[in-house]
């Protein structure tokens, strides 16, 4: 019954769905304290808005944006994947990622928690395979609602584990496509402390090792929410060879979100010390690589 729910909601005009998204962004905003606390936090330490008026126009944006990311979800995952994918009007870039696959390449798409971040994956299965990583859920019946919404066609799901790191080296020798969050924060021994708007945040060396090991061609993507609900725009940026380690990846990250600021999931808990590492300033001569 869950599934079928779901699936009528995904049928409504996605103008709907983001207007009822933003008024559930406000609820969330007002209704914790703690959440909205670090939304603003991290909104004023990224040094985006250079005065009190435009960080509060951000904030306002931000706070709508965020509850669009959520009620969005319905629409990618519950909808048939082709028209899932059409609600992308346009691709910058796409010709680099395919010529890249077509040179016996395979591509790792990086997209961050920037604008609708789950079409990306849709989209990039219409052209190729893509394996994506996922970190399963703290609440066990959402998993197989994820599974299900995500894992379709030829999207595969990998777990955040060695078994689903595995995965994604095989998809990139058989020239496929990877996706994955950057700016999520890894478990312990999974990132080193590099720089993120000025701060110290724990940051993945996978996606980096990735590049290295197999000489996969690297892109950030963003998927930009259009006016009115008219669909998305994705932003496609191949990463040189300067990108070489997570703190440079870090800057990238940076400039593609001062495209959008507003889009950008300020709420998320970027600069948290995962459980079993150690904080940036503890031990002796500790320094993010990259010296970032």
């Amino acid at each position: 019954m869950v599934v079928a729910l779901l699936r009528a909601l995904a049928r409504l005009p996605l103008r709907s769905m983001h207007a009822l998204g933003a008024l559930l962004g406000w609820i969330a905003y007002l209704g914790s304290p703690v959440y909205a606390a670090r939304m603003r936090a991290n909104l004023r330490q990224s040094g985006i808005a250079a005065t009190d008026d435009e960080y509060r126009r951000l904030l306002r944006c931000a706070i709508a944006e965020a509850g669009k990311s959520l009620i969005e979800v319905i629409a990618v995952w519950w909808r048939d994947e082709r028209d899932a994918a059409r609600l992308v009007l346009e691709c910058e870039n796409l010709e680099a990622g395919l010529a890249a696959q077509r040179r016996g390449k395979g591509v790792i798409l990086l997209t961050p928690h920037l604008g609708c971040f789950e079409v990306c994956a849709i989209y990039a299965a219409q052209h190729l395979p893509i394996t994506v990583l996922y970190r399963p859920p703290h609440l066990r019946w959402l998993e197989p609602l994820m599974i299900t919404g995500r894992g379709r066609g030829r999207v595969r799901l990998a777990t955040t584990d060695l078994w689903g790191v595995r995965k994604l080296y095989v998809a990139l020798r058989q020239a496929e496509a990877v996706g994955l969050l950057p700016d999520q924060a890894p478990g312990a021994g999974d990132g080193v402390w590099a720089d993120f708007f000025g701060r110290p945040a724990y940051t993945m060396t996978l996606a980096t090792r990735l590049h290295q090991s197999t000489g996969a061609a690297m892109f950030l993507a963003f998927a930009e929410r259009l006016p009115k609900g008219r669909g998305y725009r994705i932003r496609l940026r191949e990463l040189g060879a300067d990108v070489r380690d997570p703190a440079q990846l870090n800057r990238a990250i940076e400039e593609l979100i001062r495209l959008c600021p507003e889009q950008y999931l300020w709420g998320y808990n970027r600069y948290k010390t995962p459980a079993g590492a150690r904080k940036k300033d503890e031990g002796r001569g500790m320094k993010s690589e990259g010296g970032g």
